[in-house]
C-alpha cells in the first residue's frame, strides 16, 4: 500500500495524505465495480427475462453509486465525523445552486418509494401519454401513444420527462392496481328505428367482446381493496339510451384492457354494422338538413287535411 501511495504521490505531485485518499478512492471504486459484476453474474444466471435483468442492472448501479459517494466523500471531507453532517452541508449548497437537479432527484426518490408507476405501465402525466420504458435519477422515459395517432397506439417517439413533474402534474395510471378501463361507444339510430331491438343487439355484441373481463376485473378489485378504495357496482357491459337532436343515442359501456381498446372497438363496430345492415327495423342516424314548410306541414295544415 505504501508503494502504491508513493507512486501516486510522485506521478500526481501531491502530498502523501492526498495520495492516500486517491488510492482509497480508486480502491473503493474497483471494489464496488467488482461486487456489482458478481451480483449481476449470479442474477443473470437465474433469469433470462429482459425486464428483470434491466431492473437488476439499474438497481445495482444506484446502490453502488450511493455507497461510493458516501464512502469516498467521508474520506475526502475530514473533520465531518458523521455522514449526516456531511450530507446536510452538501445538500444546503446544492439546494441553492442546483435547484432543478435537486427537485428531479427528490422526484426520483418519491418514485422509488411510493411507486406510482412501474416499468411497462401505461400512464398519462400532464398532456403526455405513453408506456414507461425507463426510470433514471433525473428523468423517466415514455414511448409515446396518441398525439397525431388517433388511438392509444405508439407514435414511435420517446419522451423524456423530468422527475420533478411528479409533484406538479396530474399523474394517471392506466394499468396499476386495477388493470382495466371503462370505454364507451356511441351509436346513433333514427327516431323511427326499433330502439329496444337495437339495444338488445348491442348488448349481445358487447358481452361477446368483453367476455371474461368482468370476472377478472372482480378478482383484481378484491386484491386492490387491501391498498386502495376502489369500487364498481356493475362490471358487466351496459347499453344506455338517450335522445339527441338527430336521433336516439345508444351508448355501449364496457370494460377492456387499455392496450386493446382500439381492437375491441373495431370488433364491436364490425359486428354492429353487420347486424344493423341486415335488419330493416334499424337505421343509422346522421346529420341532415330538411326544409320545413309551415303552411303545408304545420298544425293547421294537418288539421285541415284531417277534416277533409
Amino acid at each position: 500500500m505504501e508503494v502504491i501511495t508513493d507512486l501516486f504521490s510522485n506521478i500526481l505531485n501531491i502530498s502523501d495524505a492526498a495520495a492516500t485518499r486517491v488510492v482509497y478512492s480508486v480502491s473503493i471504486v474497483i471494489l464496488l465495480v467488482l461486487l456489482r459484476f458478481i451480483i449481476l453474474f449470479v442474477a443473470f444466471r437465474n433469469t433470462s427475462d429482459p425486464q428483470i435483468r434491466f431492473k437488476w442492472r439499474r438497481t445495482t448501479t444506484y446502490v453502488a453509486t450511493l455507497f461510493g459517494f458516501l464512502l469516498i466523500g467521508r474520506e475526502w471531507f475530514e473533520g465531518m465525523q458523521s455522514v449526516a453532517t456531511f450530507l446536510g452541508l452538501l445538500s444546503a449548497g446544492l439546494a441553492i445552486a442546483l435547484r432543478e437537479l435537486i427537485s428531479n432527484f427528490a422526484g426520483w426518490v418519491f418514485i422509488l418509494w411510493r411507486q406510482p408507476f412501474h416499468l411497462g405501465d401505461r400512464i398519462q402525466i400532464g398532456d403526455q401519454h405513453g408506456d414507461v420504458i425507463d426510470k433514471r435519477v433525473l428523468m423517466f422515459s415514455l414511448i409515446e401513444i396518441g398525439n397525431w395517432v388517433d388511438a392509444d397506439q405508439s407514435t414511435g417517439r420517446v419522451l423524456h420527462i423530468p422527475n420533478s413533474h411528479i409533484f406538479t402534474q396530474v399523474l394517471a395510471n392506466y394499468t396499476s392496481e386495477f388493470r382495466f378501463i371503462w370505454h364507451e361507444i356511441p351509436v346513433h339510430i333514427t327516431f323511427g328505428s326499433n330502439a329496444d331491438k337495437a339495444r338488445h343487439i348491442l348488448q349481445e355484441i358487447a358481452e361477446k367482446h368483453s367476455a371474461g373481463c368482468a370476472e377478472e376485473a372482480g378478482q383484481q378489485l378484491q386484491r386492490a381493496s387491501d391498498s386502495i378504495l376502489i369500487r364498481f357496482n356493475v362490471l358487466t357491459p351496459t347499453v344506455y339510451l338517450s335522445v339527441r337532436e338527430n336521433g336516439v343515442r345508444l351508448t355501449v359501456r364496457y370494460l377492456t384492457d387499455p392496450r386493446r381498446r382500439r381492437g375491441t372497438e373495431q370488433a364491436i363496430w364490425e359486428d354492429t354494422l353487420k347486424a344493423f345492415r341486415n335488419d330493416p327495423e334499424i337505421e343509422f342516424a346522421y346529420q341532415t338538413i330538411r326544409i320545413y314548410d309551415h303552411d303545408k306541414e304545420g298544425k293547421k295544415a294537418r288539421r285541415k287535411q284531417e277534416d277533409e
